[in-house]
Formats: structure tokens, sequence, C-alpha cells
């Protein structure tokens, strides 16, 4: 597919400008560029084909089930999409005075208020621009606690178990902590006789999913907290799953001294490729006043704790992320919140009962908003991958599940269909992925050089990781 760039033809334009009506301003000449930028020269019609096929190209959860183990790519209400509209949201300036955004102030605290109360936490701040970023910043806050208390160089380990998100060690260690990995038991919770040999007076805090990436509730999560706290430790909830749980049970509750939430996730604003995303944090009372810098409607003034961790993004965070954020909230209310949970679950233990008979499951039993399957025997005996499942799945014109984690299971596929999905969906997506299972089994080889029906074929990832192109070059 050509790009704008090689579809350009000089001097093709593809409209007019109406008149300025404001004085003209003139840059001093040492500002300006010696020659002109160059943007493509096309058409109205070329620019409209261009972006018409690029959707045509595009897999989005408009088209069907996306199944991303981890990854929740639910269906997005369009109200939220209406509400994050509105002019009184969209026409505003982080700079303009404080009473002529006091309706956007209110969103923010409203949205607080629901947050707190869903997780259990009694503070929340909206300024980390995703989750990754609201896990730094609640480590932050374990961080600056400890030294605080005059621990900080004594407290220097944060525990992660094996199961848990990629980003949870690289956190830890973008804190300055050494990262501790403790194993699973065998039934996929936290081995708790590691946990307690890993615990010491050294010991900062605990970064836990629950449910974990296996999508198992941990049964022995209020003892995990209770070890940690009486090390000295806090504990940290990565929420990213927290769509597994949340109305049915609290962190706050669990035992967790503070959490980041997925926005973009749990929270329905549709996200992939880089953003929008929103990591909202909160924490209990006692590390309220390390929050970063806020504002709130109910105060007059700016809310800056004394020992407050300081800023960790510009203005306020992802704004409109916020707005669809709440707009789901309370179309949902209390009771759809906790249904929706309910939902995902059921979803999940539904999909997972039609493709036992086919798959491998590395986790047997119920499960909660995700389960993982393992391609380990068929690799091993026939060559049949886990990747080739995946592409396969794209010949058959839906998106795969997440691949190659949780790093603990070998060959893994790791699937959650959401809450939004109907049953005949995930009965129609159980016989694609059954017949996609048995052709992988029938002939290695030629699934080896799946998907051969997609836009592209089957690229060769190392060398994009390694030597991507990121730019294109004029030949000119």
């Amino acid at each position: 597919m050509e790009l704008l760039f090689e579809k350009s033809r000089p001097g093709r334009s593809h409209g007019y400008l109406p008149a300025c009506d404001t004085p003209v301003y003139s840059f001093d000449s040492s500002l300006l560029r010696e020659t002109d930028a160059a943007f493509p020269a096309l058409s109205e019609n070329d620019i409209s084909r261009h972006y018409s096929a690029l959707e045509e190209r595009t897999y989005g959860v408009n088209d069907g089930i996306y199944p991303l183990g981890s990854c929740t790519m639910k269906y997005n209400p369009k109200i939220n999409e209406q509400c994050a509209a509105l002019p009184g949201f969209t026409d505003i300036h982080p700079l303009q005075n404080r009473d002529t955004v006091q309706g956007c102030m209110e969103v923010m605290d409203l949205l607080k208020r629901d947050l707190c109360e869903i997780t259990g936490m009694d503070a929340m701040t909206l300024q980390p621009a995703a989750g990754a970023h609201g896990e730094f910043t609640g480590m932050m806050l374990i961080k600056r606690y400890h030294e605080l208390r005059g621990e900080g160089e004594i407290r220097n380990k944060v525990i992660v178990p094996d199961s848990s998100h990629g980003t949870n060690p690289a956190t830890g260690a973008m804190n300055g902590l050494t990262v501790v990995s403790i194993p699973s038991a065998e039934d996929g919770s936290v081995d708790l006789e590691a946990l307690k040999a890993a615990v010491g007076e050294d010991t900062a805090g605990l970064m836990l999913t629950n449910p974990n990436t296996l999508g198992i509730f941990d049964k022995n999560i209020t003892e995990i907290t209770r070890i940690i706290h009486e090390a000295g430790g806090l504990c940290y909830y990565d929420g990213a799953n927290l769509n597994a749980v949340m109305g049915v049970v609290r962190p706050g509750d669990m035992g967790f001294d503070c959490i980041h939430l997925n926005l973009h996730k749990t929270f329905s604003t549709p996200h992939g490729g880089g953003g929008p995303g929103a990591g909202a944090v909160g924490c209990k009372e006692f590390l309220k006043d390390y929050l970063p810098e806020d504002i709130s409607a109910a105060y007059p003034g700016v809310c800056f704790g004394e020992n407050s961790i300081g800023k960790v993004r510009s203005f306020q965070g992802n704004f409109l992320v916020a707005v669809r954020a709440l707009a789901y909230v309370l179309s949902l209310g209390r009771e759809g919140v906790r249904k929706s949970a309910q939902t995902a679950v059921l979803n999940a233990n539904y999909l997972k009962a039609l493709l036992a008979d086919t798959y491998e499951m590395a986790n047997p039993g119920l499960c909660m908003h995700e389960f993982v399957m393992t391609m380990q025997k068929e690799h091993k005996e026939t060559g049949a991958s886990a990747l080739d499942i995946a592409k396969g799945l794209l010949d058959e014109g839906i998106h795969p599940p997440t691949i190659y984690f949780p790093l603990i299971v070998h060959e893994a596929l790791m699937a959650e269909p959401t809450e939004t999905e109907s049953r005949e969906s995930l009965e129609k997506t159980a016989d694609i992925f059954r017949r996609v299972y048995e052709k992988a089994l029938a002939d290695p080889e030629a699934a080896h050089h799946w998907p051969v029906s997609a836009v592209i074929g089957r690229p060769d990832e190392v060398t994009a990781a390694r030597k991507p192109v990121l730019r294109w070059h004029s030949d000119n």
C-alpha cells in the first residue's frame, strides 16, 4: 500500500482555506525554514480513499472478538465517546482560570470518588499517563514512605511473583529497588513458603496482580499481604486484572496499600497502538500526603502534600480518558460494575470449557476473566507452535490471543473474551480455535507459513525488532 507521500503529485490540492479574519503575523526570517516542508500534495479523493483503505486493513473491536489475554480489548460504548466529545470538555486549555473549568474538575472529583469506592482506597490521582506509569508512581509512594521513616536505604528490595506482569520488575528496578522473584506453587498461586523466605528487614514491598496472569484468584491473598505487613513492607496492587473482580471484592480490603488502575482497559477507553491511556493511582490514607500535586473542585487551592513525590506528568493527565471512564462507571452503576466483572468471568469459563477437549489448559478448573492454554506437547511432538495457531487465526478473520505470556507457561496462548461477547460469539470463536488446531496438527509444515490470506504474510520479527524502519525517505 502506497504512503501518502508516495501518492503526492506537485501542484495537487484538496481544498481552500477561508480568508483569515485576524491580523496576519509574520515571523522574523531567522525563525523560518529556508525550504518548504515536504508535505504531500493530494486531492481530497486521494486522502479519502487512503484512509478508507487503511480502515479496511485494520482489525478492531468493531470487527469482531479481540481475545488478547491481559489486555481487555472490550467493546467501548459509544456514549463514552459522545461525552468525551462535548465542547465543554474539548474546548478547554490546561492553563485557563480554575473558575472556568469547574465542570471538568468535578468530573475528576467524581471519578476519583468512584474509583476509591471500587478499589477500597482513600485517595486517588489521575495524573499518570499509562498503566506502567501508574506502577512507577505507586512504587514511588512506597519508596517515599520508607525514606521518610528513615528506612529508605535499608528497605531496598521489592518482591515480585513470577506470574506478575512483565512491567512489574522494570518498575521496581527503575525505582532503584532490587527485584526478588518468587516462584508460583503448583496451582499457580504464590508459593507461601518461598514468600516467607524472601521477606525480611530489607523488604520495601510486594507487587502483585490478583487475579494473576494465569487467570487465578489467589486463595491466600490476605495471608500474603499479612506476611508483607508483618515484615514492615507495603503491598502494591497491579490493577491490570481488576475487571475480573471490580464490584465483587476490593483490593483495599485484601490488604493492599496502593494500586494503579488501567482506565483504558478496565474502564472502557479504547486503547492499543500506544494510547491514549491513563494509570490512575489510589492509596490508603497514610500514603495520601505523598501523592502527586492535584487540583480539585472541592478545594479552593492546590492539593499538594508537604511530602509529595511531585508531579509525574504535565497538568492533570489524559483528561478525556477520565471523562470516558466516568461515563462508563455512571452508566453501569453499582450493580452494573459488579455484573460486568461476573460476566467477564462467566465468558472466560465458558470459552475455556468449549476448548478444554482440544487444547491443554495450563491450569485446569475454574478461571477468572482469562485462561492460559499451552501448545508445549504439540510443539514437541509435531512442531506446531502457539505462534502457528495465532497466525492461523488471522486467516480465519479473528484476532489471536496473547502468545508466549506468561513466561512461566511454555508455548502459551492466553485468552480473554471479556464481558462484551455474546454466547454465539464465544461458540463461533471456539469453533475457529478448534479448526485451526486440527489444521495445524494435520500439516505442521503448512502451519509454519500462516497467514496466507492476511494483508501481509508472516514477517521476519527478529529483523523487524533489530532493524526497524521507522521513517520514510524520499528518493529525491
